[in-house]
C-alpha cells in the first residue's frame, strides 16, 4: 500500500522551492502524491499561480481558499483562521499518512495546527533558522515544535532544532532543495530571458524583491520608498522587480512598484516569474537587492551579489556574496557602490554557498518512504545539555 504524502503550497516562492521534491514524490512507486494548494496560489491578483502549477503536470489534489483581500494584521490573523477551517476538512477526507511542509507563511501556520489537532504527522522543511526582523521567526519555531520530522538546509540550522527539543535522529541536514533546481534546471540563455522579461538587460541590471518586515509595522512603506529613491540615481541600469508577497502591507509595495515602473522604461515588474525564470534572471543580473531569502540561499551557487536590505532576513547563515545595510539611502547607496566594484565581483568567483550543493530532493523523499510513522506521533523532548555555568 502506497504511503500518502501530502505536501502543502501557499506561495509562488515555497512552490519552486517544492518543485523537484514534488517531482520526487510522484515517481517513487511507493509514495502517493496528495497536492494541498492554498493561499496566493488562488488569486489573481498574486498572478493565480495555481494554473503554473497544472501546466508543471502536477494534479491539484484539493484547494483551501482561505486569502482574503487585505494585508492588515486583521486580515491575516482572519486568513489564517479561514486556513485552518479549510485544512480540517481537506484533512479529514485526504486522511494522508504524512504532511510535508516548506518554511514559515501563516498558510503553513494553518496547515501544521490543523494537521496537529489530527494527529497527523509533519515532516518541516528550512527549520531552525532565524530570521529576527519578521513574525515569520516565530511561525517557523512554532511549526517545529508541531513537525516530527526536520529537513534543515545547514548543520548550524540541525543543531537550533535540536535545541528546540527534537529528537537528532529525526533531524537531518539536506541543504536547500531551491538549488535543487539550479543544478537540475537547464537555465535561460539571456537573450531569451530578456523576450521573456519584456527588457534587455543590458551590462548592468538588478533584480528587485522587497517584503514587509512585519514585526516593524508601518515601516515597509517609507523603507521602501527610500530604495526607489536611490535606485532613481542609476543611470544605464535596467531594474526587473518581482512583487510582494500577501503580507501585512505587502499590497501597498505592489503598488507603489506599479507606479515606479509606470514611469521608467528600463524597468519591468512580474507578479510571479516562475521557478525557470527567477532562476534565469538570478543567474544573467548584476546583483540581487531587497530582503528576499532566494539572495541569501540560491544566489551564492550563481555567483551573484546581494544587497540584504533591514533586519527582514537578520540572523541567516550567509555566503561572502552578502553585503548588509540599513534601510538608509547612504547606506544603500554604499552597498550598490560596493556591488558594482570590481572587486566585489572578483570574489563572487570563489564564494562557496554554505547551504547545501543539490540533491536535497532525493534525500528528502528516501526519508519520507522510510521514516517508521508509527513512532511518530508521540515525541519525546530531547534536552540540550546543559553548560556548567547554567547547572
Amino acid at each position: 500500500m502506497k504511503r500518502k504524502v501530502c505536501v502543502v503550497t501557499g506561495s509562488r516562492a515555497e512552490y519552486g522551492l517544492l518543485y523537484w521534491i514534488l517531482r520526487d514524490i510522484q515517481s517513487a512507486p511507493d509514495l502517493e502524491l496528495q497536492l494541498l494548494v492554498t493561499g496566493m496560489h488562488l488569486s489573481a491578483e498574486f498572478g493565480m499561480t495555481m494554473q503554473q502549477i497544472k501546466e508543471d503536470g502536477f494534479e491539484i489534489t484539493q484547494q483551501v481558499e482561505m486569502l482574503l483581500s487585505s494585508d492588515s494584521a486583521v486580515g491575516v490573523t482572519k486568513s489564517t483562521g479561514l486556513g485552518m477551517i479549510g485544512f480540517a476538512d481537506a484533512f479529514d477526507s485526504l486522511a494522508p499518512d504524512i504532511v510535508l511542509m516548506l518554511g514559515d507563511r501563516f498558510e503553513l501556520l494553518a496547515a501544521a495546527s490543523a494537521a496537529l489537532f489530527a494527529v497527523i504527522p509533519i515532516a518541516h522543511i528550512h527549520g531552525g533558522e532565524v530570521t529576527t526582523g519578521a513574525f515569520d521567526d516565530a511561525i517557523r519555531h512554532s511549526i517545529t515544535k508541531m513537525a516530527q520530522l526536520h529537513f534543515t538546509s545547514t548543520e548550524t540550522y540541525r543543531n537550533r532544532v535540536i535545541q528546540l527539543g527534537e529528537d537528532p535522529d529525526k533531524v537531518f541536514n539536506v541543504g536547500a532543495p531551491g538549488l535543487d533546481s539550479i543544478h537540475r534546471m537547464k537555465l535561460m540563455e539571456k537573450p531569451d530571458l530578456e523576450v521573456a522579461l519584456g527588457l534587455e538587460l543590458g551590462s548592468r541590471s538588478l533584480l528587485v524583491t522587497f517584503h514587509p518586515v512585519t514585526l516593524e509595522p508601518g515601516r515597509a512603506v517609507t523603507d521602501f520608498r527610500t530604495l526607489l529613491s536611490t535606485l532613481d540615481e542609476l543611470e544605464d541600469i535596467s531594474l526587473v522587480f518581482t512583487k510582494a508577497n500577501a503580507d501585512t502591507e505587502g499590497r501597498a509595495i505592489n503598488r507603489m512598484i506599479d507606479d515606479y515602473i509606470a514611469i521608467r522604461s528600463s524597468a519591468v515588474v512580474h507578479t510571479s516569474l516562475g521557478q525557470l525564470k527567477y532562476l534565469s534572471t538570478l543567474k544573467h543580473v548584476s546583483g540581487v537587492v531587497g530582503n528576499s531569502s532566494s539572495g541569501i540561499i540560491e544566489a551564492p551557487s550563481l555567483k551573484v551579489g546581494t544587497i540584504n536590505i533591514g533586519e527582514r532576513q537578520k540572523g541567516r547563515v550567509q555566503a561572502a556574496n552578502v553585503i548588509d545595510c540599513e534601510p538608509t539611502y547612504e547606506d544603500i547607496r554604499a552597498a550598490l557602490v560596493t556591488l558594482f566594484s570590481s572587486e566585489f565581483q572578483q570574489l563572487l568567483s570563489s564564494v562557496v554557498n554554505p547551504h547545501g550543493s543539490g540533491d536535497v530532493a532525493g534525500q528528502i523523499v528516501r526519508l519520507l518512504q522510510q521514516a517508521p510513522l508509527a513512532d511518530l506521533k508521540k515525541k519525546q523532548f530531547h534536552d540540550w545539555p546543559l553548560s556548567r555555568s547554567s547547572e
